[in-house]
């Protein structure tokens, strides 16, 4: 599977994760100006922005190895991007999620906290 395809896999398996738990799926990809968010989703009161990683290996570490001080800002930016363009004034947490591959499939490894 190509490297696009395979984040867009990932990507379409925690949402639909996070979906069968409850939440409420509000973008997938969202994109701006400098800006690029893999999952928008809410749960009771809060917003979450979902930073989605895969690696086929870890060899050189798990998915959310690769959430470097400079993505976290970027994703930091573009929450507050989205927050008002979406006129939301509420709650918001970011999280990095870590997908590997599973059988023919993939799942998730991980979901984190990472605001």
């Amino acid at each position: 599977m190509r490297t696009t395809n395979a984040g867009l896999r990932a990507e379409q398996v925690v949402a639909d994760y996070l979906v069968k738990q409850g939440w409420k799926l509000l973008a997938r990809n969202w994109k701006r100006t400098r800006c690029e968010i893999d999952v928008v989703a809410k749960y009771k009161r809060t917003v979450y922005f979902v930073e989605v990683k895969f690696r086929s290996t870890e060899f050189q570490g798990d998915g959310l190895a690769y959430i470097t001080q400079n993505k976290l800002k970027q994703m930091k930016f573009a929450a507050q991007v989205w927050c008002n363009d979406n006129q939301w004034t509420g709650d918001y947490r970011l999280l990095g999620a870590s997908v590997e591959p599973y059988l023919e499939d993939f799942r998730i490894k991980e979901i984190v906290d990472i605001s």
